[in-house]
């Protein structure tokens, strides 16, 4: 058992405080104890037509979602060797859009506020959904590993391309090198939400650069939203879930 493990499983205590989880003697793992298809997030996902029920309740498993007592989605970070690294609590709409008035909070950021990390305790944040690599067969390099901004848009992509692993930076700024370091020695390829001026494109497009120098292969750098997008939809700054959502919507 790690030292981050150890952490977590004496601290459930002041998280269930936190979150208003009521089985205190439960001991398995966090992510497992706040599992959930019943934050407003999962139910807008099948209510809003991005996917059905079904491939909503594979999604949650496959990413491990979970809920805080006020309903909000648990994002749980948890790296390629299935070490939970952090959760992202995060509040979304009924109509899949995310709350604005609400803002989004760690769970080691509660741990720390009930005494139970050190107050000068920084999570190591990693891809949201690297764990995929193994429980999808990624460790065996066959899949293709995709890149996006939002978890919401892994998750969508997940039931749209259920042929790739997506994963997710949680922010267009959040992307360097490092986090892509786990994905040495696969095909990746980086989805950028787009916008009015390209800059994000640009950006990542730079990352790809210095990652394929490091790697020594190829890292890709999807163009599609770059050529496709109208410039209302740049405004908005769709994502490839928006995109590949909205053609099928409407036949197109």
């Amino acid at each position: 058992m790690t030292k981050m493990d150890e952490l977590f499983q004496h601290s459930f205590k002041a998280l269930r405080h936190e979150l208003g989880h009521d089985r205190p003697c439960d001991t398995r793992p966090m992510w497992q104890r706040r599992l959930s298809t019943k934050s407003v997030f999962c139910q807008s996902l099948v209510s809003c037509g991005y996917m059905s029920e079904a491939q909503m309740q594979r999604a949650a498993q496959l990413y491990r979602l979970g809920m805080s007592r006020d309903g909000g989605v648990i994002f749980w970070q948890i790296d390629e060797n299935d070490v939970m690294r952090d959760g992202k609590i995060m509040y979304y709409r009924t109509d899949c859009h995310r709350d604005h008035d609400r803002k989004p909070s760690w769970v080691c950021y509660h741990l720390r506020r009930a005494g139970m990390l050190p107050v000068d305790y920084k999570s190591d944040h990693c891809l949201f959904g690297l764990h995929l690599l193994k429980t999808q067969g990624g460790d065996r390099g066959g899949s293709s590993v995709c890149v996006v901004e939002s978890e919401k848009t892994a998750v969508i992509m997940s039931a749209l391309k259920p042929d790739y692993i997506w994963l997710a930076t949680g922010g267009k700024t959040e992307l360097n090198v490092a986090k892509l370091k786990p994905l040495q020695g696969r095909r990746v390829i980086l989805f950028p939400d787009t916008d009015e001026t390209g800059q994000t494109y640009r950006d990542w497009y730079e990352i790809a650069e210095a990652a394929s120098d490091v790697f020594d292969h190829p890292v890709t750098v999807s163009s599609i939203l770059e050529q496709r997008a109208t410039k209302a939809q740049r405004a908005a700054k769709i994502d490839i879930a928006d995109l590949l959502f909205h053609s099928k919507k409407y036949g197109l």
